[in-house]
């Protein structure tokens, strides 16, 4: 009998990619307005400059396991209260104005203070555009007293309470939320679920995992024995990780619950 699900967070509720998307596009388009940049070859550069950055820095493996990627520290606060957070808070200020900066070296443009502005300004876009999946609050009204609701998310304390500070129409659903870097180890690590199961003082055979990713959501679930339902709606391809039902809208949930507890 499924008495609760657990939803990850990002691109599983919340379209972070779109909002992702939203901000270089918004932050590019500065650049193009002043060097007439093609804004797509600076996003590119700048991705590609902030993953290489952000693996060389000591923070790395934390980050790594506790699954904050490249692009959260681009407009993550990180004032939590842990020494490998102090740390990420410490780096991030510069690792954004690189980033930016070699985005626009790569390009030809060396201009250190306009990489600050635009460093500057993609967190600011980042936060001015929140997008949350259409059916998300729909699925949410229709599930809430019927089950107990947990949120899952992988990620900084600190920066996971600002998006849902920004989408306040999330949190009243929810009857626990876990972050991963409030608990100490990120999905797939079976304690994080281990943990969210005595929260709600339920068995695994009792609770179901909603998520948009293999390596995490699923592959997790699938370590601690509970069910898992892979929401994929951008068409990613599979990789060796099974989970126990696929979907491509939220709405499909119905069926499968009502099944799970025929």
């Amino acid at each position: 009998m499924i008495k609760a699900i657990f939803f990850d967070l990002d691109d599983t509720l919340l379209w972070d990619q779109k909002s992702v998307q939203t901000a270089f596009d918004k932050t590019c388009e500065v650049a193009r307005d002043k060097y007439g940049v093609d804004p797509k070859e600076l996003e590119e550069a700048v991705r590609k400059e902030a993953r290489e950055l952000y693996a060389s820095y000591e923070t790395y493996p934390f980050t790594q396991m506790i699954g904050i990627n490249p692009f959260e520290g681009l407009w993550g606060n990180f004032l939590d209260d842990h020494d490998d957070f102090r740390k990420m808070k410490d780096i991030v200020p510069t690792y954004r104005k690189e980033a930016w900066t070699r985005g626009l070296k790569a390009l030809g443009i060396d201009d250190p203070e306009f990489g600050y502005e635009l460093a500057e300004r993609f967190p600011a876009e980042r936060r001015k555009h929140p997008f949350v999946y259409d059916e998300s609050y729909q699925v949410l009204d229709e599930l809430k007293g019927k089950y107990q609701l947990l949120l899952l998310t992988n990620g900084s304390p600190d920066l996971q309470q600002t998006k849902l500070t920004i989408t306040p129409e999330l949190v009243p659903y929810f009857d626990q939320i876990v972050i991963s870097g409030g608990f100490g180890k990120g999905k797939p690590d079976p304690s994080i679920f281990e943990h969210a199961l005595s929260l709600m003082e339920l068995d695994k055979d009792e609770a179901i995992m909603v998520g948009d990713n293999l390596m995490t959501d699923i592959l997790g679930a699938s370590r601690v024995g509970m069910k898992s339902v892979w929401i994929n709606r951008h068409d990613k391809e599979r990789n060796e990780v099974v989970p126990d039902y696929e979907i491509t809208h939220l709405e499909e949930l119905y069926p499968i619950l009502a099944e799970l507890n025929k």
